[in-house]
């Protein structure tokens, strides 16, 4: 065993964790049922948490292309280094649970199932996608003049960043698009929302369908993606998209991947996205 102090940075926030690191023995159950055990699995236990985190989270499991990640570490036993999710709707019951498969048996086909190629930037562990341009119904705005000249690898998919994170220009001209659309005065009142579009509503808000262009695939968002009620303010939906400085390189946030089947596919380098209901 041996300590570690770890800085976990992204576009939004810096956390540090210090603590032990260790090895175990996990056990995972297999699509017939039956338990396997994958020996040596190394792991970190955080005893001094700054930054984002908080008591109610369990922590952290690393999905991403580093040696030390839980797909890297399992890939050679489950057969194929791959992995797929589908993530259930925000303020869904927590006794229903969002869903991972790994190895061989977690790919994504079938109807419906679009790809887009995984950018492998500097030999990173995140996921990089190049985004073409978002459309609000059959408005369409690029991300740069000419789509074909989009910067490759402009946004990274990211389970752990709530809303998507669109350059400036870009969340500019979605939100206006949005806010016209929308056939509800939004709310202008309340400080604590902020700059955000928010609307008051009994029922769950109907908005427009917004598609975000990726490089060979589109992928159409409905209200329950892009519209979330914001902490406990009840009858209040506000758009699940804000903004970055940052020009060449957005986030793809879990509200967005909510209600998908998203398969990782690190040997093809795709990346793939199925309409499903993650609550089944």
């Amino acid at each position: 065993m041996c300590v570690f102090n770890n800085t976990i940075k992204g576009l939004l926030n810096s956390s540090i964790t210090q603590g032990a690191l260790a090895s175990e023995t996990i056990t995972f159950k297999s699509s017939t049922g039956e338990p396997i055990q994958v020996n040596d699995i190394i792991f970190g236990c955080g005893h001094n948490n700054t930054g984002v985190f908080n008591d109610h989270e369990m922590g952290i499991i690393g999905l991403g292309r580093g040696p030390t990640s839980l797909i890297s570490q399992i890939s050679s036993t489950f057969g194929g280094n791959k992995f797929s999710q589908c993530l259930v709707p925000f303020h869904t019951d927590i006794s229903i649970s969002s869903k991972m498969s790994f190895g061989q048996g977690s790919e994504v086909l079938g109807d419906g199932v679009v790809s887009t190629p995984l950018v492998n930037k500097d030999g990173g562990p995140l996921y990089f996608v190049t985004l073409l341009g978002v459309s609000v119904e059959d408005t369409r705005f690029e991300i740069s003049n000419n789509s074909e000249t989009a910067p490759k690898g402009n946004m990274f998919i990211d389970s752990g960043t709530p809303p998507t994170l669109l350059p400036q220009q870009l969340y500019d001209q979605v939100f206006d698009e949005v806010r016209k659309q929308v056939p509800m005065s939004p709310i202008t009142d309340d400080p604590d929302l902020g700059p955000q579009l928010c609307y008051r509503t009994s029922t769950n808000l109907e908005g427009p369908i917004i598609t975000m262009h990726f490089e060979g695939a589109d992928v159409q968002l409905t209200p329950i993606q892009t519209f979330i009620p914001p902490g406990a303010k009840d009858g209040v939906f506000c758009l699940a998209f804000t903004n970055t400085s940052n020009e060449n390189a957005g986030i793809y946030g879990n509200f967005a991947q909510s209600n998908f089947l998203i398969g990782y596919d690190l040997e093809n380098e795709v990346v793939s996205f199925k309409p499903t209901d993650c609550t089944k």
